[in-house]
């Protein structure tokens, strides 16, 4: 193996391993495999504005793991996306049931890439210098523009619902005051990147329109 490309991460909690399990130990042992036969790069897939977010436990582990990456002497390069498609499907859920549902005005900004665009972005990583880098898709999209987006798709009328900024707040301290890590944690972070931008260099050919054209029969 001369190249890692590692997108090794918790997105979905369905068992009892942390993020300090998954996001840096899964990908910590990996690395240490990696320097002991001299591959000649490793590239890693983070998180967009995990320096911002670090009260995060899911960035709290990503960014652990990108300080040990970049003191382990290989040539490395650090990918931080902000999101891809298949978690947008929410919205396109959401605008299958007639409703839909935004933070604050909605206004919040997005681009999240498809993950065919991220495979080729990272390939292109094996042979640049860069260590950090950013990328999103195509598209930057506010919240509301992607939930209009899924209601054109079902051809439905646009009936959207916004929820108060101090309501993800308290739900927050809720939800870390009385639940497990389990629990809480795929949560904080998905309330905390849809109240703010999310926006990275664009890049891609993959829309959002078209893959929820592709994916409104499959739910």
């Amino acid at each position: 193996i001369d190249i890692v490309i590692s997108s090794i991460g918790i997105t979905r909690q369905k068992d009892n391993l942390s993020y300090m399990d998954v996001d840096y130990r899964g990908n910590y042992n990996l690395l240490k495999e990696a320097v002991n036969h001299s591959v000649s790069k490793f590239i890693y897939i983070s998180a967009l504005h995990n320096s911002q977010n670090r009260i995060l436990k899911i960035l709290q582990a990503k960014l652990k793991f990108e300080n040990e990456l970049i003191g382990s002497g290989l040539n490395y390069s650090i990918v931080r996306t902000n999101g891809f498609f298949s978690d947008m499907l929410e919205y396109l859920k959401m605008a299958q049931k007639g409703k839909g549902y935004v933070f604050g005005s909605g206004d919040y900004r997005v681009n999240p890439i498809h993950g065919e665009d991220l495979a080729e972005f990272c390939v292109e990583q094996t042979s640049t210098g860069k260590q950090i880098v950013e990328v999103g898709g195509p598209d930057i999209l506010t919240h509301n523009e992607v939930l209009k987006t899924a209601f054109n798709v079902f051809g439905k009328p646009q009936k959207i619902a916004r929820i108060p900024l101090w309501i993800k707040s308290i739900a927050l301290i809720f939800l870390r005051t009385f639940t497990s890590l389990k629990t809480y944690g795929p949560l904080e972070f998905f309330l905390t990147v849809l109240t703010q931008d999310m926006v990275a260099p664009m890049y891609g050919n993959h829309h959002l329109k078209d893959y929820y054209e592709k994916m409104k029969n499959q739910l």
